[in-house]
């Protein structure tokens, strides 16, 4: 019997809104937990450091088990769409066009993510999870994504979008939204940065 591939949904508009939301869906049910917050225009210098490769790099953790059918690693890239019952996930280039989501970890389940993760995608076999991956989206700096859709897509900033961000920078070792200097931040508290967003 093949696996029936299913996955629970953090939309990525919730970067901006809620600050949780439940998602039940045939089979699957999660809580979804984070931070988003809106950050002062200015703010107090402070001393943090950015990604130096213009890439969000989250911490990352060794893959602890789990099978999906997609073979990929913490730090490789992909591109993850279809539905929450039907979901397709495809390797792509971190950065690219494609690539809308980053391999943080895996998890024999989906529980086994960290709780500040932006999705996770699982494969169940007769309803039991059979492993998952912890996935944050694949936001570059300077460069724009609209988070306005079912999943996130890398737009052209000069181009109208539903709900676009700029990524003005990331801050590693931080779980305060007002070391951005930005008009929005977006906190992930465990893993503890921080990613500052700019209008497009």
């Amino acid at each position: 019997m093949p696996l029936l591939r299913t996955r629970r949904t953090r939309p990525a508009a919730l970067l901006l809104g809620a600050v949780a939301a439940v998602l039940v869906a045939a089979g699957c049910s999660s809580t979804v937990t984070g931070t988003p917050v809106a950050a002062p225009t200015t703010s107090a210098a402070s001393t943090t450091s950015e990604i130096p490769n213009d890439r969000l790099v989250p911490p990352t953790t060794t893959s602890s088990g789990g099978d999906v059918s997609i073979d990929v690693a913490p730090g490789d890239c992909v591109r993850l769409g279809g539905t929450v019952n039907d979901a397709t996930i495809e390797e792509a280039e971190c950065g690219s066009d494609e690539s809308n989501y980053v391999v943080v970890a895996s998890s024999p389940t989906s529980s086994g993510c960290p709780s500040d993760v932006d999705q996770t995608y699982y494969e169940t076999l007769d309803g039991i999870e059979q492993g998952a991956l912890c996935l944050d989206i694949d936001f570059v700096v300077g460069g724009c994504m609209d988070l306005g859709g079912e999943d996130p897509v890398r737009a052209d900033c000069s181009e109208p979008m539903a709900d676009g961000v700029r990524v003005a920078e990331i801050i590693q070792d931080s779980v305060d939204e007002f070391d951005c200097n930005t008009d929005r931040a977006y906190v992930y508290d465990e893993r503890e940065f921080v990613v500052c967003f700019d209008s497009p």
